[in-house]
């Protein structure tokens, strides 16, 4: 039979735009708003200065990729977490997909690359196992116990600038802080961010008041504004492709979205050339209003075709969400009571204590509200682990997780 797909259509950048960036190389003319290393802001002024070797930005850079949880990235699915597949995306490689397109982007519009590659590589470095249900299931329980809300892109600034205390800059604190790729718009107009207190408040704000504060947060840099709409473009297509592996659509499911294409490959490339077309030499980050619009049917029929599939989901209410609740009020029990025999002290606590003790600004710990500890944990592991965790600590357990196997 022969091939009856559609070709793949890539476009290309517009040719003034071409021209202006290729002028600009060749006359060394920087972009005016690009983040300056010197202005990197740190908690500690005194430690991590920027120096030759190793400017601000690498600096935050290495201290992401050497912290535990960076490891843990590649046992944290994304949508699929009941297939064993090793096709499909984990979190590892989505962050690394985030940080290629952005950095793309960013070496057209002349952005700094460093700071590009660390608010990428950190965004989601304090999600929660099993994706945004797990997200959904911890801040539901956490919610009810202390009437605070549990957001993996809060919880990411907390690990790197309270958890490992890595004196972090502000402004990949709060790219990470403002990443969130659920929410896409059609300019991205940095929001300046003064100093630490700041962060601090809208860090506070978003545990209190969740969503609503969430939405409002854009990142303080063109770079984390870039980062921000590089997360929603690496998965909206390798979330087709993912779905294709586990068989919960087929190659030939219609999608409609035309000016930026339906595959992975090709939405990639052309939301690519849109929002450089539409922001070189701006102050600001843009798409064109059809590739808006596209983007936005794009994500609708994801969820339509795809997140919503009884196939991909029915285990995370049914088995899952309960396994989260008995786990969760369990770790708390020994929280509450300081039982140092416990594995929440074991493999958390006193592991959290270790590592601060290198630090003399360092709060206690052990001292930490215990529903906040619990959350810290829960959010700390992946996917293998909790579910080993679940059966260390309920054996008798009827809920059991059966996975789609290789050779199903």
């Amino acid at each position: 039979m022969p091939n009856t797909e559609a070709p793949l259509r890539y476009r290309q950048l517009d040719s003034e735009i071409q021209k202006r960036i290729e002028y600009d190389r060749e006359n060394n003319i920087s972009n005016p708003y690009k983040a300056d290393d010197s202005k990197a802001l740190r908690r500690n002024p005194n430690r991590d200065k920027s120096s030759l070797l190793r400017p601000a930005y690498i600096r935050d850079i290495d201290k992401i990729l050497h912290l535990p949880l960076y490891n843990r990235y590649n046992d944290k699915t994304q949508v699929f977490s009941f297939f064993c597949n090793d096709d499909i995306t984990r979190r590892g490689l989505h962050v690394q997909l985030v940080s290629r397109i952005a950095r793309n982007i960013g070496r057209l519009l002349d952005l700094n690359l460093d700071l590009i590659e660390a608010i990428a590589l950190a965004h989601d470095i304090g999600h929660t196992p099993f994706g945004h249900a797990g997200e959904r299931y911890l801040s539901e329980l956490f919610y009810t116990e202390t009437g605070r809300y549990f957001n993996h892109n809060v919880h990411s600034t907390r690990v790197l600038d309270v958890l490992y205390q890595r004196n972090i800059s502000l402004q990949v604190l709060d790219g990470v802080l403002c990443h969130n790729g659920e929410l896409e718009l059609g300019e991205y107009r940095p929001s300046p961010i003064k100093d630490f207190e700041d962060l601090d408040n809208r860090v506070e704000e978003c545990c209190t008041t969740g969503r609503n504060a969430i939405e409002r947060l854009i990142p303080c840099t063109l770079e984390g504004c870039v980062v921000r709409i590089s997360d929603i473009i690496a998965y909206v297509g390798k979330d087709r492709q993912d779905a294709v592996t586990a068989k919960i659509i087929d190659e030939n499911t219609p999608f409609t979205s035309n000016i930026i294409g339906s595959k992975n490959a090709e939405m990639i490339n052309n939301l690519v050339v849109d929002i450089v077309d539409n922001s070189y030499g701006k102050d600001c980050i843009q798409m064109s209003r059809e590739a808006f619009e596209d983007l936005k049917t794009a994500k609708r029929e994801n969820y339509e075709k795809i997140y919503r599939n009884p196939m991909a989901n029915t285990a995370y209410d049914e088995v899952i969400k309960p396994m989260f609740k008995e786990m969760y009020y369990k770790l708390l029990e020994d929280a509450r009571e300081k039982n140092e025999d416990s594995i929440i002290y074991k493999h958390h606590i006193n592991y959290i204590k270790e590592g601060m003790k290198y630090y003399s600004d360092c709060f206690d710990y052990a001292e930490e509200e215990p529903n906040q500890a619990v959350v810290d944990y829960m959010a700390s592991m992946t996917d293998d682990y909790f579910v080993e965790l679940y059966k260390q600590l309920f054996p008798d357990s009827g809920y059991k997780i059966v996975y789609h196997s290789y050779f199903s």
